[in-house]
């Protein structure tokens, strides 16, 4: 497979794959009070500041075949070092923040009192969860998800120390324009790679900025 090909394979599994989490955890943070939220917050955002070589690094410990994790999953077949899935679950975590602090913003956006309303007519929290609360976050939870799309498809150095940089396996957009570069004959596709990327980028925040100021609009409405 070409490089954009992977890029959009791995983008596009990452974000369906980070899309439960950023909605459980997203909740949880706008919703929720208790002990610690602190600290998970600061958890979950640490991928943001850290170099992605050091979160590339610790995601090789944790899944390789010397780890427990690693040897749990070479049980069922699974090896996460240097694959395809190494790819996705590097983007995964470097992107996930950022889903989830749109996510968090989306719920915070939807007001309480049409949840409210919504329990005073018999309807149970969790059906308006789905019928309420949901909808009212649907814009800026598609943003958020568009955001992490765009930020797995740059992924760079997580996922070049998880996954490696094998051609037509591993080697994303990223990963070919860094190999091009090193190549005396490789400005004309190292050019392309570029226009495309900054193309997919392009349309990604723009359909990102489009959903939040929808989202805002939304808001203002309500209130």
């Amino acid at each position: 497979m070409t490089a954009v090909q992977l890029s959009l394979i791995v983008g596009l599994w990452s974000t369906l794959l980070s899309t439960p989490l950023a909605l459980a955890l997203g909740w949880i943070l706008a919703r929720k009070r208790f002990l610690g939220k602190p600290l998970l917050t600061t958890i979950l955002l640490i991928p943001l500041v850290l170099p992605p070589v050091v979160t590339g690094f610790l995601l090789l410990k944790a899944f390789g075949a010397q780890s427990p994790l690693g040897t749990w999953l070479a049980t069922f077949g699974i090896h996460v070092p240097f694959t395809l899935l190494g790819a996705v679950i590097a983007s995964l975590v470097m992107a996930l923040p950022l889903y989830i602090l749109a996510v968090r913003t989306a719920f915070e956006a939807a007001d309480p009192r049409l949840e409210e309303v919504s329990w005073t007519l018999g309807v149970t929290p969790w059906q308006t969860w789905w019928r309420v609360t949901l909808p009212l976050a649907l814009p800026g939870i598609t943003a958020g998800a568009i955001l992490g799309f765009a930020r797995a498809l740059g992924e760079f150095g997580a996922t070049a120390v998880l996954s490696g940089n094998m051609e037509g396996k591993t080697r994303t957009i990223p990963l070919a324009i860094y190999t091009l570069l090193e190549s005396p004959k490789g400005d004309e596709a190292t050019r392309l790679l570029v226009w495309i990327s900054i193309a997919i980028s392009f349309i990604a925040l723009l359909a990102y900025e489009s959903l939040v100021r929808q989202l805002k609009s939304q808001s203002e409405d309500v209130r």
